[in-house]
């Protein structure tokens, strides 16, 4: 077998996006690929994308291309990686919602973001001012290994998309599973972080289902803001965190509009 076939057979698996941007880069020229394609080795998807052979790429092809050939510094967030982490029951449905944490400058390609069966859910963190790579995991899918925000940095980005992305009550139901967060790492992750919504839900949501780790946090150290914010329109004023939240959260809560 010729050493450039055999490389891209031991490079890659059935199902796998391959660029040619990586194909080039690795020594398999356009017409080399063309080649391939014509011996049934990889099948073309569009310009400058190709399949291997063998089965239909799945959305996590497409993020594993994203992170090891662009290179691009994207991971699974929130929702997705704490499904994956096995902390929330994962609905598999024709068309996934897959949340996909972004730095702000990245810049993702055409293909990606029109990758068919997918809704992208694209978080930025925009509001961290430190991103600690401590706040990163491996997660396996289909024989891949992803990048993922771990469990901290997942329930951070939960709690942020309350209410718009996400109801207040899922998110609760999330929070009321994560018993075994590290409290060293929740604490700097929050004291990095200037939303004071996102802050106060997670302590909040953190001390209502008693977590043993919410206890072991400085919130000195916590940017909480003043005033009162509003989560959820109508609700109960929560007095010790100041936001609104559902009357069945509330503890002797007043109603706020």
């Amino acid at each position: 077998m010729p050493s450039k076939l055999n490389w891209l057979l031991q490079n890659t698996a059935p199902g796998m996006l391959i660029l040619q941007s990586w194909l080039t880069k690795n020594g398999i020229s356009p017409s080399l690929a063309r080649k391939y394609t014509h011996s049934n080795w990889l099948q073309k998807c569009r310009a400058g994308v190709y399949v291997r052979a063998g089965r239909e790429p799945q959305w996590s092809d497409a993020v594993f291309c994203l992170q090891n050939q662009l290179e691009l510094p994207v991971r699974l967030a929130g929702l997705t990686s704490l499904s994956w982490q096995g902390r929330a029951h994962y609905l598999s449905m024709a068309q996934q919602t897959i949340w996909l944490g972004v730095e702000e400058k990245a810049s993702l390609p055409k293909w990606f973001k029109t990758f068919p069966g997918v809704e992208w859910k694209l978080i930025t963190n925009q509001k961290l001012n430190d991103y600690d790579e401590k706040n990163l995991i491996h997660v396996e899918i289909n024989g891949e290994r992803l990048m993922a925000s771990a469990s901290e940095l997942a329930a951070y980005e939960v709690a942020g998309a309350v209410p718009g992305m996400l109801s207040f009550e899922h998110a609760a139901e999330l929070f009321q599973g994560l018993v075994n967060l590290n409290p060293r790492k929740v604490e700097a992750l929050l004291a990095s972080s200037r939303s004071v919504q996102t802050n106060r839900l997670y302590l909040f949501l953190a001390e209502h289902y008693g977590h043993s780790w919410a206890k072991r946090i400085d919130k000195t150290r916590i940017n909480l803001g003043t005033g009162k914010r509003q989560i959820i329109p109508g609700g109960k004023l929560d007095k010790a965190y100041q936001i609104t939240v559902p009357g069945a959260f509330a503890i002797e809560g007043a109603a706020y509009g």
